[in-house]
């Protein structure tokens, strides 16, 4: 049996909650994200669209979510040696925690991230030898 939990007892308090990942990259890779030189634009800036895009979308995705009031919303990406890290922040005021909602702004923006640069990812099999998503989880979660 599948069935929502019934939060309709629960006080609404702030919550917040905070999930990152990495997406490790070519050094060349992160070189033209830098310079903005990726054919399908600015890797950051839609990978940050991504993740908010998710984080009001998270229902939809995963089934037994509540819809419930962002409030808040914080990407945060830093581009690094060898990768990008991102982190989520998620605020609301509600019945139930904000976790799953920055979880799935992460994978989003690593997914997009994914994307946008595959073609300078690939080897000349067509794999991805090097590239790896890694390290989603949870950092911080805070109630009331």
């Amino acid at each position: 049996m599948v069935r929502m939990v019934d939060v309709g007892g629960k006080p609404n308090v702030p919550r917040m909650a905070i999930a990152s990942g990495f997406i490790r990259l070519k050094p060349e890779t992160i070189r033209k994200i830098k310079a903005r030189e990726v054919p399908k634009g600015d890797v950051l800036a839609v990978a940050q669209t991504a993740a908010i895009l998710a984080v009001k979308k998270t229902p939809e995705l995963l089934p037994l979510t509540h819809q419930i009031p962002i409030t808040s919303t914080n990407v945060d990406l830093k581009v690094e040696k060898s990768g990008i890290d991102v982190s989520v922040e998620v605020k609301s005021t509600g019945q139930t925690g904000v976790e799953m909602e920055a979880l799935v702004g992460v994978a989003s923006a690593l997914l997009t991230i994914w994307d946008m640069i595959k073609g300078m990812e690939k080897d000349e099999k067509g794999q991805y030898p090097t590239t790896l998503i890694k390290n989603i989880r949870v950092t911080k979660k805070v109630k009331g």
